[in-house]
């Protein structure tokens, strides 16, 4: 996700900066505190990402615009490319983002996937190659 990439050092700074507790991004957001802490995990392997739900929400709500907490890339036309938006033939941004949503739900793991690649991680070279011949890769 290229464009999260420093998404949570920047959500920490923007969040720290407005005096805002983890709670309160919790609350503007709707969501548990724990999840709002996994997004400004630095490590990568306990790292979430929002929802577009909550990342529009925590934007409107605060009113930080939405290139303050994304990486974006100096573009030609200045467009942002996102899974969702670019691929859209709507002119409607409620349709435009629901496609986004989508998107960022379909790459992002679920708990059971995190766990289970955090296994993997944590098993020994043998018993990788094990799993990999039972998976058939």
């Amino acid at each position: 996700m290229r464009y999260l990439q420093t998404f949570n050092r920047r959500l920490r700074q923007i969040r720290e900066h407005g005096r805002l507790s983890r709670w309160d991004v919790a609350q503007i957001c709707g969501v548990e505190e724990a999840q709002v802490k996994s997004w400004e995990a630095t490590d990568v392997r306990q790292r979430g990402y929002p929802g577009i739900t909550e990342l529009l929400d925590f934007c409107i709500r605060t009113e930080t615009p939405l290139e303050d907490l994304i990486d974006l890339e100096e573009q030609g036309d200045g467009q942002l490319e996102l899974p969702g938006l670019a691929f859209s033939n709507s002119d409607d941004l409620t349709v435009a983002l629901k496609e986004l949503e989508q998107e960022i739900n379909r790459v992002q793991l679920s708990d059971e996937e995190t766990e289970l690649l955090r296994r993997f991680r944590n098993a020994s070279a043998e018993n990788r190659r094990m799993i990999l011949q039972i998976l058939g890769g």
